[in-house]
Formats: C-alpha cells, sequence, structure tokens
C-alpha cells in the first residue's frame, strides 16, 4: 500500500507533519489545525517544506528567507525571527548577512510612508482651504 502523497513506509497518513514535530520544527500554533483537519495541514506543511526537500536551494539561503518573511512588517512573528535567526547563524549566516536581510524586509513596510504621505498632504491642504470633505 502506498503511503499518502507517495511517500512509502509512513501510514500515519500525516509523514511531514509527525517528522517536524519529532525534529522541533513544529510550531505550537499548528496544533489546532491539525487536530480539526490533519489532511488539509499536511498537504500545507507538504507545500511549505518542498524548499527545503527539493535541494534547489541550500540550508542557509532558506533560512535567510525565512527570516525575511518571520520578519516582514505583514508577519512579525518573534518565534520565527529568533528561530531562523539561529538556523541560519548555524548554516554559517554571517552578522552582515543576516543585517542585510532585516534591512531588505524594512523596504516592505515603507509603502505605508508613501501611500500615507501624499494623502496626508492632500487632507491638509483641503482643510487649510476648507474644502474639507468626509471621507470617501
Amino acid at each position: 500500500m502506498t503511503a499518502p502523497f507517495g511517500r512509502e513506509g509512513d501510514m500515519s497518513g500525516t509523514p511531514i507533519t509527525d517528522q517536524l514535530r519529532r525534529s522541533g520544527n513544529w510550531n505550537e500554533a499548528w496544533d489546532e489545525f491539525a487536530e480539526l483537519d490533519p489532511q488539509w495541514t499536511e498537504k500545507f506543511m507538504d507545500m511549505g517544506t518542498l524548499p527545503m526537500r527539493s535541494g534547489v536551494l541550500n540550508r542557509k539561503t532558506i533560512e535567510l528567507i525565512f527570516l525575511a518573511v518571520n520578519a516582514s512588517c505583514t508577519h512579525l512573528y518573534e518565534p520565527g525571527v529568533r528561530r531562523h535567526i539561529r538556523g541560519a547563524l548555524d548554516q554559517g549566516a554571517t552578522k552582515e548577512e543576516i543585517m542585510a536581510v532585516l534591512e531588505l524586509v524594512t523596504a516592505i513596510g515603507i509603502q505605508a510612508c508613501s501611500l500615507s504621505a501624499p494623502i496626508l498632504k492632500e487632507e491638509l491642504a483641503a482643510r487649510q482651504s476648507g474644502a474639507h470633505h468626509k471621507a470617501k
């Protein structure tokens, strides 16, 4: 009999999830999803871990990318930032490489300024000219 997702020898139905738990790379925040829908969680973990399993990118690069995702203003996940800084250091990343990633990630949030500053200027000008209007 073939194991789910083409993995021979693991009949648990969630071999990737199980491996993440065993290796210490499981995030306890995922427990409820895994309990409520183990097959969906397994498929998600399969997709999310493919870059690590494919061998296309080296482990240091993967850790730096995961660091960027976790440090981005749309994610801001402190445990992930810590885990992937440690992982990057373990894989030989330098302080300068890690800082370069963190500095690049700050550019994601700059859109808040470039979007908001012109609106602020418009609204201030409208108030000054007496043309104040309700929000669009």
